[in-house]
């Protein structure tokens, strides 16, 4: 399977940069991210969301890295939305959003 190669990623009208299956492509940085699932379909479904103060902190050995794996059927993304001068709650309402949008396997809901 090929994974494509996406500038960006629309999510809800936000322009997601990704989805990167590299995190080094990913800045520590504040923002959201969207663990995403390219598919055979050739569509990017959507396994779990998050926000940090340190994206590529955060997402290096994530907890949630197992629930991510057992849930894919096809390559690993993540897409990154930067936030600079957003606070952690503007972060958390979005990333509940989403949650809610998508109801996505891994994390909270």
């Amino acid at each position: 399977m090929t994974t494509p190669t996406t500038a960006s990623l629309n999510i809800l009208g936000y322009s997601f940069e990704g989805p990167y299956t590299d995190i080094s492509s990913v800045r520590d940085q504040a923002g959201l991210y969207v663990i995403c699932d390219y598919r055979s379909d050739g569509k990017w479904y959507v396994l779990d969301v998050g926000e940090s103060e340190q994206l590529r902190t955060r997402l290096t050995n994530h907890e949630r890295a197992s629930c991510w794996n057992r849930h894919r059927q096809g390559q690993l993304g993540v897409a990154v939305l930067y936030t600079p001068g957003w606070t952690e709650d503007q972060r958390r309402i979005l990333e509940s959003t989403i949650r809610d949008a998508f109801s996505p396997p891994c994390g909270k809901r």
